[in-house]
């Protein structure tokens, strides 16, 4: 029809978006396992190996239920993954699961503000240029092969956490990979050079991160369990000296799968040597931000270092620790309020509900019944698929719950059993403190996942996926391990004690 002016106007109707019913399929399935256990009858007590009985409360029954619906839902992302987060504390408090204040509370959780602060120092290195700087010099040593790429990438990574928590490592690493992925010539878009690049920095920073005590707080968890339950002491060195072959051959299966699932688009790329020695050069020398940012984070890393080692300083919160360099650089005009609302809220978000509802397991007794209910199952298994069925329950927790508390779940159940089997209790904390710092399936599992997936390469599906072939290689490892790596170290995997 004609308008006022009597020009002719076509109506174009706009195009409706295809319903995703998909999408509604998963939210769907959430809700509807949620609900079913929820209404489900009573479960039958958990019983130990002593006759001990553990019954599953109502607020328990709740939190596994709550437990299905996150896991559902953060793995095919219905939504935001961190508004996921948010249903977690919304359940607990309008389900009666746990008290609203106990369930936010968890939000704040002093590893929740550590790992904001790891991001704030990824956030200040990007600012002075120091991200560039290293990228640059990273790529004049590995040249121009994308499989090398991968690899030095990773053996950085995995290095570095034998010095500081993988968190702060991770958070390092990523505007530094950020800025190698730019020189890849495709963009933001997704590629799979970008896939295997992220996705295996969160997984060779939970790799590198078992070789010592710096890594995580998970060793110094399981160690004192260890001595207060076997009475023996495992020293720091003891640790490293067996974790360091069994760390590293993940570290380069890490690196063969990504080469596998995500093989790069393009096997070289041609002239990147020469380009980045060129922008190396061209950044100039140290400017005094880069040089007064440099030391703040060398004074951290040093500080979280010697925690392990200076009884002075022991007691101190590593977070507060990675806070203190938060709040200097604002101080010093180093970041601004621009940074402070461009941090990843939604991966600080996912990881607070991760924590809420580890803590929702923990408190409600939930965590002890699923652990000792699995275990009591291979109470009179052979002495090596014992050993194997405790992994893979601590590795499945661990994707789900805080490493620290699958371990603590798990650990003292293990050990009560160990000795009915003739297991050695060494074989059950150190294959223990494998699986737990390899959350290879959820990006809830560990801090360097969540960090990982702000690149916005991958989805939390894609992520899972992989992470089955990756699971499947660290229960090889695993195996590989107790029956032929820690028995030629001469580590005792059998105690002679089994009837």
């Amino acid at each position: 029809m004609p308008d006022a002016t009597g020009k002719l106007n076509f109506y174009v109707p706009r195009k409706k978006r295809p319903f995703d019913v998909s999408r509604l399929a998963f939210i769907l399935l959430g809700l509807g396992l949620f609900f079913w256990l929820l209404l489900l009858e009573p479960l039958p007590d958990a019983v130990d190996p002593a006759g001990r009985h553990f019954p599953l409360s109502r607020e328990g029954k709740a939190a596994i239920a709550l437990f299905l619906l996150a896991g559902t839902w953060w793995i095919f992302e219905v939504i935001p993954v961190g508004v996921t987060s948010l249903t977690i504390g919304v359940i607990q408090a309008v389900f009666l699961i746990r008290p609203a204040k106990a369930a936010f509370n968890d939000f704040m959780d002093p590893s929740v503000l550590f790992i904001f602060g790891s991001l704030v120092i990824g956030m200040a290195f990007t600012k002075v240029g120091l991200t560039k700087r290293l990228a640059y010099k990273m790529l004049t040593i590995v040249g121009e092969r994308t499989s090398m790429i991968y690899l030095g990438c990773f053996l950085v990574t995995a290095a570095l956490t034998h010095l500081m928590a993988h968190t702060a490592v991770a958070a390092t690493m990523f505007p530094i990979l950020m800025a190698i992925y730019t020189l890849y010539g495709e963009g933001n878009k997704p590629t799979r050079f970008g896939k295997g690049l992220f996705i295996g920095m969160a997984f060779v920073a939970g790799a590198g991160s078992m070789v010592t005590l710096l890594g995580a707080a998970r060793g110094a968890v399981a160690i004192g369990f260890f001595n207060d339950i076997v009475s023996r002491d495992i020293s720091f060195f003891e640790l490293s000296y067996y974790m360091l072959p069994v760390g590293w051959l993940l570290v380069l299966l890490c690196w063969v799968l990504m080469m596998i699932v995500f093989r790069p688009e393009k096997a070289r790329i041609p002239g990147l040597r020469e380009k980045a020695r060129r922008l190396y050069r061209e950044a100039g020398p140290l400017s005094r931000r880069e040089i007064f940012v440099g030391l703040v984070v060398l004074a951290v890393i040093l500080t979280l270092s010697l925690k392990s080692f200076v009884p002075a300083i022991a007691s101190v919160d590593k977070s507060s620790i990675v806070l203190l360099s938060t709040i200097i650089f604002f101080l010093f005009k180093i970041l601004t309020v621009k940074e402070l609302e461009d941090m990843p809220w939604n991966i600080i978000l996912l990881f607070a509900g991760a924590m809420s509802i580890g803590f929702c397991l923990w408190d409600t007794g939930a965590a002890s019944w699923l652990a000792i209910n699995w275990l009591a199952m291979f109470e009179e298994a052979n002495w090596f698929l014992f050993v194997m069925a405790m992994s893979f329950f601590v590795m499945i927790m661990t994707n789900f719950i805080m490493n620290v508390a699958a371990i603590a779940i798990s650990l003292p159940v293990a050990l009560v059993i160990a000795p009915y089997l003739g297991v050695a209790p060494e074989v059950i904390l150190f294959a223990s403190l494998t699986v737990s710092a390899c959350p290879f399936l959820l990006l809830v599992g560990a801090a360097p996942n969540a960090i990982a997936y702000d690149s916005r390469q991958f989805t939390a599906g894609q992520f899972f996926m992989v992470g089955i072939p990756g699971s499947l290689l660290l229960m090889a490892v695993v195996a590989l391990a107790v029956a032929i790596i820690w028995p030629f170290m001469n580590m005792p995997v059998t105690s002679g004690a089994a009837p």
